[in-house]
């Protein structure tokens, strides 16, 4: 007589699930990939840009743009009139209006709220005072432009995608999963099943677990092949590291979704949990630009941890045995999260 084990059965169960939906392997293995190629290629190395200056029409506009040309910065001119020059402005087709004045003076108009602006505003009056002014550095200066791989925005941006990643498919992974079931009676039908609320937990953790591996090679593959982003540390650090943080979110997950009764619900709470992190936790720009008294919040959540431990692996070569404070922190959230979502779970 065959003697089935709940938790290998449900195992099994997920896998099946996971790869008959063509939407689930899209957003696990392929929206990764097309995010860091897109991100990629927004702030790859790129060529001298061009800085739009808009010259409101007058008298001495002829002037002003035949001196600015010649400056080595590469400016795109045009003269108009004001209005269209205000137009162009506000449309975003200039990105500042040199207005010359009666009395020889001139005045700049842009919206100090975009950087782009603000920094054509710095490079036309250092190029207009050189050219008028005759104006010198009185330090001799040289531009060193860092563009080879492990110093770039890009590699900085993998390990965070890679733990947003990580974030993402633990909490829609194991908490979406879950509440999709209750919402779609499922639960109900697994209760007169000889199993226990550990098993069944478990066994939507051990789904997630085996997903973690294909999702983080393809994602540092594809940063690799096509950004040549550099990967210091060992594969055998990374996988653990990930799975470490994998874990982690797994458990929230179910904590956050041990009751939801709707999917409208617990896509409400998966963002309240996740926004924090996503705009807090160094994903996308370091958060030490933050105020120093967010320092404390933002070290504790768990994706600043992982994002912290990836790229000190990624980039600097580090093991997982020098990760113990991340490592310790992810662990709290985890058994902490899977602890009460035992407690918490109802089947209906």
């Amino acid at each position: 007589m065959t003697r089935y084990n709940p938790l290998k059965e449900l195992f099994l169960y997920r896998m099946r699930t996971f790869y008959r939906e063509p939407e689930a392997m899209f957003w696990t293995y392929g929206f990764p990939i097309l995010l860091t190629l897109a991100l990629g290629l927004a702030f790859r190395s790129k060529p001298v840009e061009v800085i739009a200056v808009d010259i409101v029409a007058s008298e001495t506009a002829e002037s002003i743009k035949a001196k600015l040309s010649e400056s080595e910065t590469v400016f795109d001119i045009q003269i108009n009139e004001p209005d269209a020059c205000a137009d162009r402005l506000r449309y975003g087709k200039t990105s500042i209006i040199v207005k010359p004045g009666d009395d020889g003076t001139v005045e700049y108009q842009f919206d100090p709220t975009r950087p782009e602006s603000t920094l054509a505003r710095a490079k036309i009056d250092d190029a207009f005072q050189r050219a008028v002014g005759g104006r010198t550095d009185p330090i001799a200066v040289t531009d060193n432009e860092i563009t080879k791989p492990g110093a770039r925005y890009i590699d900085f941006l993998v390990p965070g995608l890679l733990g947003m990643n990580l974030m993402g498919g633990g909490l829609w992974g194991c908490g979406f999963v879950l509440t999709d079931m209750r919402v779609k009676k499922l639960l109900k039908r697994l209760i007169a099943t000889p199993m226990s609320k550990t098993d069944f937990l478990l066994s939507l953790i051990g789904g997630r677990l085996v997903f973690t591996i294909p999702e983080m090679i393809a994602l540092l593959g594809a940063g690799w092949m096509v950004f040549s982003v550099s990967v210091e540390g060992g594969l055998l650090n990374i996988i653990a590291m990930a799975l470490i943080g994998a874990l982690s979110f797994a458990g929230i997950g179910l904590l956050v979704a041990s009751r939801a009764e709707k999917i409208e619900t617990i896509s409400g709470l998966m963002n309240l949990v996740m926004l924090p992190m996503w705009l807090c936790s160094g994903v996308f720009f370091s958060y030490e630009r933050f105020p120093d008294v967010l320092m404390p919040f933002i070290k504790a959540l768990p994706l600043t941890q992982l994002n912290d431990a990836l790229r000190s692996i990624i980039l600097e070569g580090a093991t997982v045995f020098d990760q113990g404070i991340p490592i310790l922190i992810l662990a709290a959230w985890g058994v902490v999260s899977f602890v009460l979502a035992i407690r918490w779970f109802r089947w209906t």
